[in-house]
C-alpha cells in the first residue's frame, strides 16, 4: 500500500561514515603527522575491532566501566562523546592527544558519504508528496551533514535521540516523528539498517523495511529496490 510518510535511519540507511582508515589518515594529517599506510591500517583495524569508530561495527564487549554509558550514549551528546572517547582511549592510539580530534571529525559532513541511491530515493519520494523525516540514534545535529550534500530540501522532520532523551527501540521516538509528520503509523513507514532498534517503529503500527549497513561502494541500489513498496 502507497504511503503517506517515511521515516528513515541515518547511518548505515541514508549515508555511511567513511572507512576507519580515511577517518585517522584525515585526523593525522590535519596534525600534520606523516604515518607509514601500513601502520595507518593497523590501527584502523584496531579501531574497528574495539567498537570505536561511531557508525561502525558494534563492540563485541565493552569494559565494565563503560558498559552503562555506552548502552545509553545516544541520550544525550555529553554520553555520546564520553562512550565514544573512552572506547578511543581503550584502542591505545599512539597518538593520544587526538582522540578529541577523532571525535569531532567524524561530525563533519566530509566524513560521511550518501550512498548512490539515497538522493533520487528521497527525491522521488518528496516529489510524490511522501512527507519525510530522520529518526536517528544519534549524540550530535545531522542537519548540517545532510545541508552540505543538499539533501535537506528533501526532510520534513529530523527526530535525534539525543534532542528527546528517547532511543530507539522505544516507541516514543517514533511517535514523536508521526505527530511531526501529521501522520499515523499505518500511513507512515519506516527505513533502516539495525533489526532491534529500528523494529521499534512495528509499535507504532508501521510497515519496516531493512537495508543492510555496507560500505557506499558496495551498496548501489538498496533503497531504490525499496521504492516499489513505498509509492
Amino acid at each position: 500500500m502507497p504511503v503517506k510518510g517515511c521515516m528513515f535511519d541515518f547511518s548505515g540507511t541514508l549515508f555511511h561514515l567513511e572507512s576507519a582508515e580515511d577517518w585517522l589518515q584525515a585526523v593525522l594529517t590535519e596534525a600534520g603527522e606523516n604515518i607509514a599506510e601500513s601502520e595507518v591500517r593497523h590501527w584502523a583495524q584496531r579501531l574497528r575491532a574495539v567498537g570505536a569508530v561511531p557508525g561502525g561495527p558494534a563492540p563485541s564487549s565493552v569494559d565494565p566501566t563503560l558498559a552503562r554509558l555506552w548502552q545509553e550514549r545516544d541520550l544525550d551528546a555529553a554520553r555520546h562523546r564520553k562512550a565514544y572517547t573512552g572506547l578511543l582511549h581503550a584502542t591505545a592510539l599512539p597518538w593520544p592527544e587526538l582522540t578529541d580530534a577523532l571525535y569531532e571529525r567524524h561530525m563533519t559532513a566530509p566524513a560521511w558519504q550518501p550512498y548512490p541511491d539515497t538522493a533520487d530515493v528521497l527525491a522521488a519520494l518528496h516529489g510524490a508528496g511522501v512527507d519525510i523525516a530522520v529518526v536517528s540514534n544519534i549524540g550530535w545535529d545531522l542537519r548540517p551533514v545532510f545541508r552540505a550534500h543538499g539533501l535537506d530540501r528533501f526532510v520534513d522532520a529530523y527526530v535525534l535521540s539525543y534532542e528527546h532523551g528517547i532511543q530507539k527501540p522505544d516507541t516514543e521516538l517514533f511517535r514523536i516523528a508521526l505527530a511531526l509528520l501529521d501522520l499515523d503509523g499505518a500511513a507512515t513507514a519506516m527505513v533502516g539498517d539495525d533489526r532491534v532498534a529500528d523494529a521499534g517503529a512495528a509499535g507504532v503500527g508501521a510497515p519496516v523495511h531493512f537495508v543492510e549497513a555496507l560500505p557506499v561502494g558496495a551498496r548501489p541500489d538498496a533503497l531504490r529496490r525499496l521504492l516499489p513498496q513505498l509509492l
